[in-house]
């Protein structure tokens, strides 16, 4: 089947299999290897991205979904060589050890400011508890999301 989508602000058409899972789709068809696989049941968090600005994990959806729509993986934040608010909050607070979760992580940390621009501690923690991380202790995680969202140029963008 053929599925037509925008991925990182590029229009995209592909023939795939029905069954073909967005993450592999991003990773196998576009090539986009920055959005993880990492536990295959929609537990860690790794694979998040965001469809049509919504935070999804992308290997709990169908490529086949998400036909019509926009996706935006870690890929697609930085403008050019300067990163998007988040990515720059992540590397000024060490918002990341392995790295593994920090695109998920960073993915679901921007669609969480879209819904809530000035959060509480508790509030970034609770929006980001679908993502796990095993390294950081998540505290320097929770301080990048905060710094993210009191930052000139927002983390919403």
């Amino acid at each position: 089947m053929d599925v037509s989508m925008t991925v990182n602000g590029s229009p995209r058409t592909d023939s795939i299999e029905p069954r073909l899972l967005l993450v592999h789709y991003l990773r196998e068809v576009a090539g986009l290897t920055g959005t993880n696989i990492g536990c295959d049941t929609s537990s860690c968090g790794a694979c998040t991205v965001l469809v049509d600005g919504e935070s999804v994990k992308s290997c709990t959806m169908l490529a086949a979904q998400a036909d019509g729509a926009d996706v935006t993986t870690i890929e697609g934040l930085a403008d050019g060589e300067r990163l998007h608010p988040m990515q720059e909050a992540f590397r000024e607070h060490h918002g990341l050890q392995c790295g593994y979760c920090t695109p998920g992580m960073v993915m679901a940390a921007v669609s969480l400011l879209k819904e809530i621009p000035d959060p509480t501690e508790a509030q970034v923690r609770e929006g980001l508890e679908g993502n796990l991380c095993r390294c950081t202790g998540y505290h320097n995680i929770v301080q990048a999301v905060l710094a993210a969202a009191k930052a000139p140029t927002g983390a919403v963008s």
